[in-house]
């Protein structure tokens, strides 16, 4: 398969960039003409001091007037064009990074990455797209041609030239102070706002139990409090950035002041022109213009460098799944051999020393008292958790050696926490895949027992679920889950508690399809803590402390470890 990214991961942003180099190039030569065009202004009011007054000459003067208005309107023409292709780089920047983002996105807590801030990824990009289409850009191409202008006064006066060097000195210096100052005052307001965000989220998601259980103002405590420390962190940064950039304007000012006394003192001396001692102001001023704009902007450079730099790490961290070969389907057997697995983020394992295997056409019922690492299991089975140690393999082949979009396609999974997205009943069934057809949603709501279910909702297939699947009760929500998890007649099949919220008709239907898988071929692993769930599997993995105590045949297992065994498959 072709990789989006023909580089290696880790220069994947800076690819990103360097795709943009003609633009670049392109704004480079813009400002270039633009900053020779700023020379307008000064040797037009040099001329009119040193020539039209000099010889009263109207018609000079509306030549003059003239010949400045077309270079004045060149020179917008070229702004606005310099802008607009800023703006685009932006964008550009943005596509091109934007499957990076989205899988760094939705990644991050399965990789145990700490920030708690799942979209700080799509912040990265916003604050790298929102500062390429600002002035922060437009200072760093405007700086290579300060000595132009220093030149240009240098040729006016020697003195002239050396005060406006020590200019250019002290405002470099405080560019310097600007990075040290809001360096590290922004890189602590980014976590900071990370937590803030997460908190908000947690609550979001939450809100319920926070409602019912009186936890609003509390977690508005907790809130505010995050808030506060992020207010106090940015402005932090923002009082840094802000006292240096107050500071460096006022000494321009000061500075053009003091060319400008310096200008009259030399023309008093009839050292230069009058009209030269105007022209040097505006021209030594200029020359300083793309350092004051930088120390304005600094905060926003360091906040979008920072960006870049999170950014680049997350390429290097996240394997281009791309470069790996696509598998044939399993069809045959699920190796776990020796596994163990922590949460993501953890070092100590929660669950370790499990070893089965199943071939095609069994399921086993997993059981155990709670915490003893059920859940944990089942997410290392699909791929969801890393095994610390051993690992699971389907047909001999590794989980991580499929690319989790092919993956997925091989894997039915139901969560204990069930989760529905915003769409209608058949893209959630289809698992929103673009190339879904009626056929295979009503056949995997068929072999869940849930097309009576669904056909008997007011739009039936074409009913909107809204966020979360909260229109319809638990019980729904876990057979739509289940028809979900069956869709396109995955190889593996892991059911976490599949029955925790079904009457008896969901427990029979439930029933069927995991006989109807295992008749097909197909791998089912089941989770449950009541016994109907384990109806239609044939063997049994018993688990306690994070431990594999007993695996083997239902009737064997359930028989030294249950009073009363269920009935056999």
């Amino acid at each position: 398969m072709q990789n989006r990214f023909p580089v290696p991961p880790r220069s994947v942003v800076a690819a990103a960039l360097r795709s943009c180099r003609g633009a670049f190039l392109g704004i480079g030569l813009f400002s270039g003409m633009i900053n020779i065009l700023m020379l307008t202004g000064p040797l037009f009011m040099l001329q009119v001091y040193d020539r039209v007054l000099a010889s009263r000459s109207v018609p000079t003067l509306v030549v003059l007037l003239g010949l400045v208005a077309v270079l004045y309107a060149f020179q917008g023409a070229l702004d606005f064009i310099r802008s607009r292709l800023l703006l685009r780089i932006g964008n550009r920047l943005d596509r091109w990074l934007s499957d990076l983002v989205f899988d760094a996105s939705t990644t991050m807590a399965l990789r145990g990455r700490k920030g708690g801030d799942g979209q700080q990824p799509v912040r990265d990009l916003d604050q790298l797209r929102q500062f390429l289409g600002g002035q922060g850009p437009v200072a760093i191409f405007d700086m290579p041609w300060m000595p132009l202008y220093l030149v240009i006064v240098f040729l006016f006066h020697t003195w002239l030239g050396i005060l406006s060097v020590i200019g250019v000195f002290v405002l470099c210096t405080f560019a310097l102070l600007t990075e040290f100052a809001t360096r590290g005052p922004t890189k602590i307001a980014v976590e900071k706002g990370a937590a803030r965000n997460a908190l908000t989220e947690a609550a979001r998601r939450n809100i319920e139990v926070v409602t019912a259980l009186g936890m609003t103002p509390a977690m508005k405590q907790r809130w505010v409090a995050a808030h506060g420390a992020f207010l106090d962190s940015g402005r932090s940064a923002s009082d840094a950035a802000g006292g240096l950039t107050a500071a460096s304007k006022t000494f321009r000012l000061l500075l053009q002041s003091l060319t400008l006394a310096a200008g009259a003192y030399l023309a008093i001396q009839q050292e230069i022109s009058a009209g030269a001692m105007i022209a040097v102001s505006i021209i030594s001023s200029r020359a300083l213009a793309p350092i004051e704009l930088a120390i304005a902007n600094w905060k926003g450079f360091v906040s979008a460098r920072q960006s870049y730099r999170r950014l680049g790490d997350l390429a290097a961290a996240l394997l281009r799944d791309e470069d790996r070969l696509v598998l044939p389907p399993p069809t045959s057997r699920l190796e776990v051999e020796n596994l163990a697995v922590a949460p993501p983020g953890q070092q100590r394992p929660t669950l370790t020393g499990v070893i089965f295997s199943l071939a095609a056409g069994e399921a086993v019922g997993v059981i155990g008292p709670s915490g003893s690492g059920k859940s944990t299991l089942a997410r290392a089975l699909v791929g969801a958790w890393p095994g610390s140690k051993g690992g699971v393999r389907l047909d001999g082949a590794a989980l991580d050696q499929w690319a989790p979009h092919e993956l997925g396609r091989h894997i039915g999974y139901l969560p204990q926490d069930i989760e529905l997205f915003d769409g209608t009943v058949a893209e959630n069934i289809a698992r929103f895949r673009p190339d879904w057809t009626s056929e295979e949603v009503v056949a995997a709501a068929t072999y869940a027992g849930a097309h009576d279910l669904i056909v008997r909702l007011p739009e039936g297939y074409g009913t909107r679920l809204g966020d979360g699947g909260i229109a319809l009760s638990a019980g729904q929500r876990q057979r739509i889950a289940l028809s979900r998890a069956l869709y396109g007649d995955p190889f593996l099949i892991v059911l976490d508690e599949p029955n925790s919220n079904l009457d008896a008709e969901g427990d029979a239907a439930l029933t069927g399809a995991i006989r109807a898988a295992r008749e097909r071929g197909r791998i089912v692993v089941v989770i449950a803590h009541r016994p109907s769930a384990l109806v239609a599997v044939d063997r049994v993995l018993v688990l306690a402390d994070g431990r594999q105590q007993s695996f083997g045949p239902k009737e064997e297992v359930l028989g030294r470890v249950l009073k009363h065994p269920v009935a056999a498959a």
